[in-house]
């Protein structure tokens, strides 16, 4: 029952969707009927600008390491806990209820999972990190760098020997990463991906 429990209150948490709100406070926009239509940062920073797309990063990090650290105080074996409290987080971001379950892609609370998780060991930020940084700066494509990031989580788990639980549930968010990329896939192999540093769409 814990692991239900601990996905059940991240959940909560993971619904206060930053960029929704933002973009409602901000410009009084929907976000959803703007640019890619996704809540995250990427699309937040294209239609809003840098300060709102900061600010909508910054808050999907936090509700991350609140969700793992709630359930890492809650509950004993407080890795797994708090790991399922961001499971919980990312299912509530990228389904969000209240908006017909159209949220973000996760990524930036996988950010927050990784830094969370960087107590355990200090490889998974560094590789994690770096793969995906490097993709971005070799191609400028901020979606494959977020999915190469993604990717990296559960392998270096595996690699360091963290639970195999915990390797199983962080391959399932990747997996889930990949298929809310599913449309930056297919645009990426046709080339018409959007790239970092390309011409801001903007409010009209």
């Amino acid at each position: 029952m814990i692991p239900v429990i601990c996905v059940l209150l991240g959940y909560c948490i993971g619904c206060i969707q930053s960029a929704y709100f933002v973009g409602r406070f901000s410009a009084n926009v929907d976000l959803r009927q703007y640019g890619s239509g996704n809540l995250g940062t990427t699309n937040a920073l294209r239609v809003l600008g840098k300060k709102a797309g900061a600010i909508t990063f910054v808050c999907d990090i936090l509700k991350s390491v609140m969700g793992f650290l709630v359930c890492h105080m809650l509950f004993a074996n407080a890795a797994l806990a708090g790991l399922y409290g961001c499971v919980g987080v990312i299912l509530g971001h990228d389904f969000p209820f209240y908006l017909k379950f159209k949220g973000g892609k996760g990524i930036a609370c996988m950010i927050g999972l990784v830094l969370c998780l960087s107590s355990v060991t200090w490889y998974l930020p560094a590789f994690a990190f770096g793969i995906g940084i490097v993709c971005i700066g070799a191609t400028r494509y901020v979606s494959l760098g977020s999915m190469a990031f993604a990717v990296m989580i559960p392998i270096v788990l595996y690699k360091v020997h963290f639970p195999l639980e915990g390797v199983a549930v962080t391959a399932c968010l990747s997996a889930l990463a990949l298929y809310q990329h599913r449309g930056n896939i297919v645009r990426i192999l046709s080339g018409n991906e959007n790239k970092l540093g390309g011409k801001r769409e903007g409010v009209s």
